[in-house]
């Protein structure tokens, strides 16, 4: 049963929206996994969707699943540029990796509105404005 499960608690791992670049006229923004561990986590899959209400109607994005391999302890690998046209609705990733053979996952969710310039701080080890969900 559930209640028979080891509590695989996941931490020192974050999701951010790092902006990567910018003009007068556009914001180029990208999604990270930022690995504040120690050790290396292994076959990572992460799957982001986003869902919410846009202009009186209800919007879903596609489902995205990205393998991306292997990430070494204090370091970030990129996951999906990001358009700002979907910051107005709930954009969500559901994280999986491996360390020892142990599996763990965890949901991040950046609500609608969230990812503005009020929010911006200094992404650890890459050293971008970005918001973060730890």
């Amino acid at each position: 049963m559930k209640k028979d499960l080891p509590e695989n608690i996941v931490q020192d791992l974050a999701m951010a929206v790092v902006l990567i670049s910018e003009t007068p006229e556009v914001k180029n923004w990208t999604v990270y996994l930022v690995n504040l561990k120690n050790v290396q986590i292994d076959n990572v899959l992460i799957s982001s969707k986003g869902y919410g209400e846009k202009d009186g109607r209800l919007v879903k994005t596609s489902i995205l699943r990205h393998f991306l391999g292997d990430v070494p302890a204090n370091s970030f690998k990129g996951v999906e540029a990001i358009d700002t046209e979907v910051f107005g609705l709930t954009n969500e990733y559901w994280l999986s990796y491996y360390i020892d053979g142990t599996i763990y996952d965890k949901k991040f969710i950046f609500l609608p509105e969230s990812i503005v310039d009020d929010n911006l701080i200094k992404i650890p080890l890459m050293n971008k404005p970005g918001v973060m969900i730890k």
